[in-house]
């Protein structure tokens, strides 16, 4: 009975599509080993695909690496050219101007200079020649300070200096206030000059501003010229603190006459002896910013006559100058000096008259200018002196001196008259504007020297 119920069951399972007991475990078994050959399979082929991208990886780095090496190489190598001398240069660069040569100092100042020139009036360019007193332009008795007066006055006469004297000294604030305003007040860069030799002509010195130096008698004396190296920077340094910055000194007469007028103010009778003091000097002066101006061409030591008073003569040949005073001028520009002094006295062996050096061609322009070679400022003795006023009037004296080849004009007794006749004359045609312009050039490359930072 109950194994008939069992068989009933079992035909009742199959015929509703079921499975035995047995049978299911069975179909699991089957499937579960399906699952597992399945999952080992895609484990191998993920572990494959890993080790392929690490090959690859690898690959790749060892390449960039080799990659680096190679360009750490070829940079080293570069660097190595460079740094060896001559192996490799920058190549020049190409240009399709021309190369322009860079200008020497020299020709610096000179476009300095032109350029200044070239805008002046005319007016301004004559006014330019002169160097006067203050009270010539002022029209005051006693220049002592600059105020209004100098101002209006230096508008109207654009002088190319001043020169001051013991009158117008009184302490150090005043004239060095006086100096600086006066400057202030000019257009153009002024010469502010004075006398100071030494000794007697000491005008400075003599208002009790400074020590006073040696006369150039007593220096040449004792013998040392170091003792006038030493007065030319002991002159140069108190004129350069006051705002000087031209000095009519030193001395290149030779007082070879018995009588000289220059005995005491010269430092000797020959060449030989003079010139190691001269030169001395006048490096002293430079050095301290001082202009030296020798005095006086052709060398008035050989007259016993003094221009102040009247006309004075010498009969020394042109020989005799030529072996002694030039040598003492030369010498004195060798050592710096850009500005000589023509005196007034007359030396017929020279000129073949009795008329004054500085007013003559053939001393100016002939002997200094030509044959010494001298390319500074040439300035004339004080127009003021009776070997030049009692024989020819102020536009008269002005006009002969820029003939003879002078470029400055000193104290004419009329300033005014002295101005407006040379400027009838250029306008007139007598001297060229040219010859001016030569003039300043001259004056403009001491003036501007210092804008170039040297000569």
């Amino acid at each position: 009975m109950g194994k008939r119920i069992e068989r009933q069951r079992q035909e009742e399972r199959i015929e509703r599509g079921g499975q035995s007991l047995p049978d299911k475990r069975a179909a699991r078994r089957r499937r579960r080993k399906r699952s597992e050959i399945l999952s080992y399979t895609v484990l191998i082929l993920l572990i494959a695909v890993f080790a392929v991208g690490i090959v690859l990886g690898v690959r790749e780095l060892v390449s960039r690496s080799r990659g680096d090496e190679n360009t750490e190489d070829t940079q080293d190598k570069v660097e190595e050219l460079f740094s060896s001398e001559g192996e490799l240069k920058e190549p020049e660069p190409v240009s399709s101007e021309p190369s322009v040569p860079e200008l020497t100092d020299a020709q610096k100042l000179d476009q300095i200079v032109n350029a200044g020139i070239e805008v002046m009036p005319l007016e301004d360019k004559v006014a330019g020649l002169f160097i006067v007193t203050p009270e010539a332009i002022t029209g005051v008795s006693t220049a002592v300070q600059a105020g209004d007066g100098t101002k209006e006055a230096l508008s109207k006469y654009a002088v190319g200096g001043l020169v001051y004297f013991g009158k117008n000294i009184q302490s150090k604030e005043q004239v060095s206030e006086m100096i600086e305003n006066t400057c202030l007040y000019s257009n153009y860069p002024l010469f502010i000059a004075v006398d100071e030799e030494g000794g007697s002509v000491s005008r400075v010195a003599e208002a009790g501003l400074a020590e006073k130096a040696p006369s150039p008698g007593d220096i040449a004396a004792g013998g040392d010229a170091a003792a006038a190296y030493q007065a030319g920077i002991s002159i140069g340094g108190y004129l350069a603190e006051l705002g000087f910055n031209l000095n009519f000194a030193p001395v290149a007469d030779l007082a070879n006459v018995e009588g000289s007028c220059m005995e005491g103010r010269s430092y000797g009778g020959t060449a030989e002896s003079a010139i190691p003091y001269v030169t001395a000097v006048a490096e002293g002066l430079k050095e301290q910013g001082i202009t030296p101006c020798l005095k006086h061409f052709p060398g008035i030591g050989s007259s016993g006559q003094d221009t102040h008073d009247g006309m004075a003569s010498t009969e020394r040949t042109l020989e005799e100058f030529r072996a002694e005073e030039f040598g003492v001028f030369a010498a004195g520009t060798e050592a710096g000096a850009e500005m000589i002094m023509v005196g007034h006295m007359a030396a017929p062996a020279l000129t073949g008259d009795n008329t004054p050096c500085s007013l003559s061609e053939a001393v100016v322009t002939e002997l200094l200018r030509n044959e010494l070679g001298f390319d500074g400022v040439v300035i004339t003795d004080a127009l003021n002196m009776s070997a030049v006023k009692d024989y020819h009037d102020s536009a008269e004296a002005a006009v002969l001196a820029l003939r003879a080849g002078c470029d400055m004009l000193l104290m004419p007794e009329d300033f005014e008259a002295a101005y407006q006749g040379v400027l009838q004359a250029v306008q007139e045609g007598t001297i060229s504007e040219e010859r001016i312009d030569d003039a300043l050039r001259r004056i403009y490359r001491i003036k501007y020297a210092d804008r170039v930072g040297g000569e």
